[in-house]
């Protein structure tokens, strides 16, 4: 009586285990394989987390707010490609052209934010602590 117990109590104990690793079994195979990222165009929105780095340049080293937007991978149009990354830059460092820009984006540190991109490009000085860099943009806001 003990042997059939035992055997039924394994047969259920092994059954258990294999239905409970298939589904992470399957789902670790999925993760593995990169996704092709989208392409990004002039007037495509950007959505990320936008987040501020205190940086100091210029000549006399001043301190100035540098903003990064961390979003999905995209690629870049040509001729700038993938910026030498397999699926696409993730970060990108909107580039402030005056103060009405820094005032704008002020408000949305540590937040989402949507950026219409007009231009784009890769990260290619040292400075730059982002993949890639949005030159022209504008906030999209939601009504």
């Amino acid at each position: 009586m003990i042997r059939r117990r035992f055997g039924v109590w394994l047969a259920w104990a092994t059954v258990l285990a294999a239905v409970s690793t298939a589904p992470a079994a399957l789902a670790q195979q999925e993760e593995s394989a990169p996704k092709p990222a989208r392409l990004i165009n002039a007037g495509d929105v950007l959505s990320g987390e936008l987040n501020a780095l205190h940086t100091r340049g210029g000549k006399k080293g001043k301190h100035a707010a540098t903003y990064q937007l961390t979003s999905e991978p995209r690629r870049l149009p040509p001729p700038n490609g993938l910026c030498g990354l397999e699926t696409g830059p993730e970060t990108f460092q909107i580039v402030i052209s005056n103060d009405a820009q820094a005032a704008q984006l002020k408000a949305f540190i540590g937040k989402e934010v949507s950026v219409k991109v007009d231009e784009v490009s890769c990260a290619q000085e040292a400075g730059q602590m982002s993949e890639a860099v949005v030159t022209k943009w504008s906030v999209v806001t939601k009504h």
